[in-house]
This record gives C-alpha cells, sequence and structure tokens, in this order.
C-alpha cells in the first residue's frame, strides 16, 4: 500500500478494500492493514483480483474518486466513476496539444531526453562497476556522444529533427550493448536490434521485456484518465499506443534493457530455454517465458527513490507517477513534465 500525488496503490494482489464511515480500509486475509480518508484522495489503483465492497465504489463514485482495477501485471481491466469526470477536460487538453507543434515539441524533448540521459546512465554505472571487465574508453566516448545528443535535444524544435537525434542515440547506445553483456557470450550476443521477428535471444528477451513494459505504460495512463492512443512524439496510427509508447522511451534503458541484462549475467536464464522457427524467430519456451515473468514481478518490487518526487517507490510504480506528473502538466498544475532523470 503506497500513497502518491493523493493516489492511493495497492499493489500486492490478495488485499481487498472495504468502506468504514469516511475511510478506505484495507484487509489481508480479513485483518485490517491500513486505512486512509477518503478526503484526501483523488483516486484508487489496485492489483489483482481480490476487489473492492459495493459500499466503497459507491462513496468514491459520489466523491468523484475513481477507482482503477488492474492486473497484477498492470494490464488495465476497468475503472469505476461517478456520473461526472473530469477526465473529458483533460483529454481535450491532451488532444489539444497533441495538435500544437510547440507544445507538443515541449513533451516529446522531455521524454526523449529522458531516454538519451538514461542511455547515457547505463553506460557509466556499466563502467563504474566493472572497470576491469569492460573498454572504459571506448564506453566513455560513447557516453560523451550521447552527453552531445542531450545538447540538441534540448533546443529541438522539429520533429523529424528529434526523431534523428533520438535514432542515432540509439544506434550509438545499441553500438556498445553486446560490451554489456558479462557472461554466457557464446549463446547471449547482440549484434543489432532486431524485432519483428526477434533473431537472436537477447533480442527476444528485450522485444518481450519492451512488450510488457508498454502495457504497464498503457495502464498507467488509462487510470490518471489520459488517452493511451494520442501521443506526442508517436504519431498516429490506428491500434498504436502512442502515447504508452512515448512513456516507454524513458525507461527503456533503466527498467528493461538492464533486467535482460541482470538475467543473463547472473546466469538465471539459459541458452537451451529458447527455441527457433522457421522464419528465424528466436522465442523463450514456456518455462523461459515463465521465469522470466516472475523476476519482472520481483524487479517491480525493487525500491527506488524517484528522481523528482524524492519518495521510495517500486519500480514498478514508476510509470502510474510518471502518468500523474504528465496529467498534472497538462492540467497546468506543473511548469513542465518532469521525464524520469535515473540517477
Amino acid at each position: 500500500m503506497k500513497r502518491l500525488l493523493n493516489t492511493l496503490y495497492i499493489t500486492s494482489p490478495d488485499r481487498y478494500l472495504s468502506l468504514d464511515g469516511e475511510n478506505v480500509v484495507v484487509y489481508e486475509k480479513q485483518e485490517e492493514i491500513g486505512r486512509v480518508p477518503l478526503h484526501n484522495l483523488e483516486a484508487i489503483v489496485t492489483f489483482g483480483y481480490t476487489g473492492a465492497s459495493p459500499a466503497l465504489m459507491a462513496a468514491c463514485a459520489k466523491r468523484d474518486i475513481g477507482i482503477s482495477f488492474l492486473s497484477r501485471s498492470g494490464r488495465f481491466l476497468a475503472r469505476v466513476s461517478g456520473e461526472v469526470r473530469g477526465n473529458i477536460t483533460l483529454r481535450r487538453e491532451q488532444y489539444r496539444i497533441a495538435w500544437d507543434l510547440e507544445k507538443s515539441m515541449d513533451i516529446s524533448r522531455n521524454c526523449i531526453a529522458g531516454k538519451v540521459y538514461n542511455e547515457k546512465w547505463v553506460l557509466e554505472r556499466a563502467v563504474r562497476d566493472y572497470p576491469m571487465r569492460l573498454d572504459g574508453e571506448k564506453l566513455k566516448r560513447k557516453s560523451g556522444f550521447l552527453s552531445d545528443s542531450l545538447k540538441k535535444i534540448r533546443v529541438c524544435k522539429e520533429p523529424d529533427v528529434l526523431r534523428g537525434l533520438e535514432g542515432e542515440a540509439a544506434s550509438v547506445y545499441f553500438s556498445v550493448f553486446d560490451d554489456l553483456i558479462l557472461q554466457q557470450k557464446e549463446d547471449f550476443f547482440f549484434r543489432g536490434r532486431s524485432k519483428r521477428p526477434p533473431t537472436d535471444k537477447v533480442n527476444a528477451m528485450l522485444s518481450f521485456a519492451y512488450t510488457l513494459l508498454t502495457g504497464m505504460c498503457a495502464g498507467a495512463l488509462e487510470t490518471v484518465g489520459l488517452d493511451p492512443y494520442a501521443g506526442f512524439f508517436h504519431t498516429d496510427r490506428p491500434g498504436r499506443i502512442s502515447l504508452a509508447l512515448d512513456m516507454v522511451e524513458e525507461l527503456r534503458s533503466v527498467l528493461a534493457d538492464r533486467f535482460v541484462l541482470t538475467l543473463i549475467n547472473k546466469k538465471i536464464v539459459k541458452p537451451e530455454g529458447f527455441d527457433q522457427k522457421e522464419n528465424g524467430a528466436v522465442i523463450m519456451d514456456d518455462d523461459t517465458r515463465k521465469l522470466f515473468l516472475s523476476q519482472w514481478q520481483m524487479k517491480k518490487q525493487e525500491i527506488i527513490r524517484h528522481p523528482f518526487l524524492g519518495e521510495k517507490v517500486e519500480w514498478g510504480m514508476v510509470p502510474y507517477v510518471q502518468a500523474l506528473l504528465l496529467a498534472r502538466y497538462i492540467r497546468g498544475d506543473l511548469d513542465e513534465y518532469p521525464p524520469f532523470f535515473w540517477k
């Protein structure tokens, strides 16, 4: 149970929510483990299937407190809300910004700055942690290039130029990604990003991690009332959750990429846990996929300090914090959208 920015998050799947007077009460195995006054809340987000009492849902609907239900993995399931919600105002402003080049670029620029900053941090952290096993000078040169890219990104005003800078930075970052694989090198190697289909074990895991992360971001945007399909950096396309993809950019390297590297370098995944199809696609077998998901759930529970809020949160909560911050910026409560700059 965690409260952030007037939103109550219930992250354990076996907890039940009920109403007692003017308080939401949290139960685990029929024992009360916490309560929060309703007047302190703007929203409740719960992961899992245990549920909430009808009385609590009615009380929250009356007070305009939305209750969002998500699966354990973060997939949005449903939201309970009252007759009148402010989401239409929020979404109208979101759509207006999406059509306003200058304002849209303000958000896009910050998202990509967060991405490149975090790619740079991943390389610098690797050099610091493994100075005797990595070519420090090589990685520092790549990090220096990303630093220069950041300066250009911060003053960029054209979407096509920003996409070019983002693509160039990603190419430089991935050019040394294979260097970060320190164990099982004969079986786990990276020769470049291959997506549809992934043609090696590393790309298979990266694609799966990105899919899970995208689902988390889409669910987070739904919980705050934003439209995950209306993006700023990623353009509209039928069926594409563009805004979720915008948010994913900031978190790819520090969450998904480092997670995959950990699975390889700690020998948690084994090379025999992958299958190759006739078309060259490499996929995880069922046991490896289950192991991957189990480790992903554990990773999401790790505690970090959010760089903007300064509060301790679980890794799995980061997309929800970023969605809240983005919604507050769109409403005009923040001067700019604060991207996730990991430290």
